[in-house]
């Protein structure tokens, strides 16, 4: 057999040839994104590389109740809805204990509207300073413990799943196992 040129192919080089002149991805599924893509798999670009955020609410230190998790890069507020309607209907909740990424008016209102009251620091550019109970936001270090609890595992604190509902269903069944032990 001789020599193989840019211009010729013979039989039994015709997979040599392809590989190292003229690479291309397999005709399958050319074009299409695997899994739904980045938004199906909740990683968000920040400055630290792609992230993950789980948005939480609970009872207390090992009773999480509410979790949705997006990509790194969103923002906190939006997703007040969707973490509230995932609260239990007969919840016996005084307060709204959440950080500054959740003050807005709207999110104070909803609050009201449920006879919860927000206890939320003002961010330091609004206009109107709103007041709240500092010893009440003290509280909020229990999300944050329920937190450095779910990170304890190391799939959750790495996550090794690439699919959102797959690392979703992980963190609901590790936050089952905090309330149980």
């Amino acid at each position: 057999m001789g020599r193989v040129t840019a211009g010729q192919v013979h039989r039994g080089a015709a997979a040599v040839y392809r590989q190292h002149h003229c690479p291309s991805p397999p005709a399958c599924g050319r074009g299409i994104k695997k899994n739904g893509g980045q938004a199906a798999q909740a990683l968000g670009r920040s400055r630290g590389g792609f992230s993950t955020k789980i948005h939480l609410g609970c009872l207390d230190e090992r009773t999480g109740v509410a979790i949705v998790i997006t990509a790194g890069a969103c923002h906190d507020a939006p997703l007040f809805e969707a973490v509230f309607e995932q609260l239990p209907g007969e919840h016996d909740l005084a307060h709204g204990v959440m950080d500054k990424g959740y003050d807005s008016d709207k999110i104070r209102n909803k609050l009201r509207a449920e006879n919860m009251e927000p206890v939320i620091p003002p961010r330091s550019n609004r206009k109107a300073q709103h007041d709240y109970d500092k010893d009440i936001y003290r509280l909020r270090n229990k999300v944050e413990r329920l937190i450095n609890r779910l990170k304890q595992f190391r799939r959750i604190a790495t996550r090794y799943e690439k699919l959102a509902c797959t690392f979703l269903g992980l963190v609901h069944l590790v936050a089952a196992y905090i309330v149980i032990h």
